[in-house]
């Protein structure tokens, strides 16, 4: 088995509860993850063509309140 077939498979023998903590554990340990992803991504510029664009869109007048 690889890692994966034997992480799927231990989560097949969780419990009811176990499976609730392990899916709240793993919601918490993703959004970390997108979190770091997104913020290497602004430090690295990947972002800045999308805020330009927004910052045009606002200062046109061409956004609306949420």
């Amino acid at each position: 088995m690889n890692n994966l077939e034997d992480i799927e498979q231990a989560v097949r023998q969780l419990s009811p509860e176990e499976l609730a903590a392990f899916r709240t554990w793993f919601a918490e340990f993703d959004a970390e993850l997108w979190d770091q992803k997104f913020e290497a991504d602004v430090a690295a510029g990947k972002l800045d063509a999308l805020a330009e664009k927004a910052l045009k869109h606002l200062r046109e007048g061409r956004c609306t309140d949420l």
